[in-house]
């Protein structure tokens, strides 16, 4: 990236407050030290007994837009591919595209928006795979679709569930710009 030009880009973070939507549960400040409260979202919790193999949910779309492209490249993936259209057009991208971070980030946050938010989430492990498939542009609109591969209890936490999860963003073409298989443990109605 050129010299000055950092300045003339935007916040990412009041690009994401400008177009992502409300959030189910707020953060606020606690007075006693500098960490930040999580309030948990409303009553209807989604629990591990809710997840069933096989099922497909949507999620979505988000807009994707060139300023937030550059926004969240400059400031977690500088690569000039990201952020130059005219160096872009030299790639193998053939012009801007989103970092494939930022591509995996926009698919947390529909996770998150979709059910994840809602949801008795105790966490991941991990991610066992990504693959970013196809170039996200400038005014993609993305759609994230869940698909529950396995359920299962754990023997060694029995008020714990694991759910292991297909994600794939598809575009406004229903072409999938990205998978992503990950498990993620929720807990039980039941504890039992």
């Amino acid at each position: 990236m050129r010299a000055g030009m950092a300045k003339l880009l935007p916040d990412f973070a009041s690009i994401i407050r400008a177009t992502a939507p409300a959030l189910t549960y707020t953060a606020r400040p606690s007075r006693q030290r500098r960490a930040f409260i999580r309030y948990p979202p409303p009553v209807s919790i989604i629990h591990w007994e809710d997840f069933i193999a096989g099922s497909v949910a949507e999620y979505g779309p988000r807009r994707v837009t060139r300023e937030e492209i550059i926004a969240f490249a400059a400031e977690f993936d500088p690569q000039p591919m990201h952020m130059d259209e005219d160096f872009a057009r030299t790639t193998m991208l053939g012009g801007l595209a989103a970092s494939g971070w930022h591509t995996c980030a926009i698919g947390m946050r529909l996770i998150v928006d979709g059910f994840m938010g809602n949801s008795a989430s105790i966490g991941s492990p991990g991610i066992d795979e990504v693959r970013w498939l196809k170039p996200v542009r400038p005014d993609d609109e993305l759609t994230l679709r869940r698909t529950v591969l396995e359920t299962r209890p754990l023997k060694s936490r029995p008020e714990w569930g694991l759910v292991r999860f297909r994600f794939e963003l598809v575009n406004q073409n229903g072409e999938v710009v990205l998978i992503q298989e990950n498990v993620n443990l929720f807990g039980r109605r039941s504890g039992e």
